[in-house]
């Protein structure tokens, strides 16, 4: 075991290494950079151009360095301080960006993988255990409607809903007394009032899919011959069912939460515009938009992050579950 977690380390960092260089070579390929961009800006209001001023950030940034010199002083910060570089739109540290953003992205993601679990695993159950009844027919059809209807249409939906029914727009994670409040205890409830609708919109398509992936596995299970062998030794239902073929289907559905964590954080960056989430999905639309190399960069790391620590607490949870995976480790 030991042995394995020593291999999947290196392959870890060597992972986010590539993803790094990829990250920054697709920034860097749009033509010109983020002080073209910022000047076009200023030509178009008819603001005059201080030459001297962008001279200045120019030599700051270091744009006039070849891409290459510009990727490893960025790398090196990252390795050696933890520097993740300024963004060149807010001319601020980019750690103290994401650092704003980044837990309000994780509450939401998170709260929505509970959703997506709490909801599409017992669902998924039933509707294989009682396959061809209402149940079933119901929850396909909910569930095919939950794949088809993007996120970003229900959270429309949804804020027209609320507006009608009580004339104020759903927007924000905050009532409007703690928008701008320091944290306290009233903020965090809060914080847990607001974050449920963000959570359930996001969670729809992922709590869908896992209702089809569910139910395929555990049908597929339920008809080998070891299940029909242990029903005729005379064993209950219900044991039958969470003793063997529950643990082995749920192994593709374990082995999802690798993929999962990153889609949700950018399954939510259209649900974050529409409800106005101050969340690090929207911080990445306009990164890119203005070749904000070392902001957008640095959360491509994050999310590929993400998913290769995904990844990996997926390669443990299933050598804990399943202990034919545990031998191969």
């Amino acid at each position: 075991m030991l042995g394995f977690l020593a291999r999947r380390a290196v392959l870890m960092v060597a992972t986010l290494i590539v993803v790094s260089m990829i990250a920054f070579i697709i920034i860097e390929l749009p033509p010109g950079s983020f002080l073209d961009a910022y000047v076009s800006q200023l030509m178009s209001d008819g603001r005059a151009i201080d030459e001297s001023e962008i001279a200045s950030l120019r030599s700051f940034y270091g744009l006039d360095d070849p891409a290459y010199v510009r990727y490893f002083r960025w790398v090196g910060g990252i390795v050696l301080r933890g520097d993740l570089g300024r963004s060149l739109e807010w001319r601020q540290p980019v750690r103290n960006l994401i650092a704003d953003r980044l837990p309000f992205s994780f509450a939401i993601s998170l709260a929505s993988l509970v959703v997506v679990f709490a909801i599409g695993v017992p669902i998924g159950v039933l509707c294989a255990t009682k396959q061809y009844s209402i149940s079933d027919y119901f929850f396909t059809f909910v569930g095919f409607i939950g794949l088809a209807v993007p996120n970003f249409l229900l959270a429309l939906i949804f804020l027209w809903l609320y507006f009608d029914a009580t004339g104020r727009a759903a927007v924000g994670l905050f009532s409007a007394q703690y928008a701008v409040a320091p944290w306290s205890f009233g903020k965090f409830l809060d914080l847990l009032r607001h974050l449920w609708v963000p959570a359930l919109i996001t969670g729809t398509a992922g709590t869908a899919g896992l209702i089809r992936v569910m139910r395929a596995n555990l049908l597929d299970e339920l008809q080998r011959p070891y299940v029909m062998v242990a029903r005729a030794k005379g064993l209950t239902e219900r044991k039958l069912l969470y003793k063997y073929p529950f643990r082995i289907a749920m192994n593709p559905v374990i082995s999802t939460i690798g993929w999962t964590l990153p889609n949700l954080v950018s399954g939510e960056l259209l649900v974050s515009l529409v409800l106005g989430l101050p969340t690090i999905a929207p911080l990445l639309v306009t990164a890119l938009l203005h070749q904000d190399m070392y902001l957008a960069g640095s959360i491509v790391m994050i999310l590929s992050a993400l998913t290769i620590i995904g990844t990996f607490v997926s390669d443990l949870l299933l050598a804990w579950v399943d202990p034919r995976i545990r031998g191969v480790y």
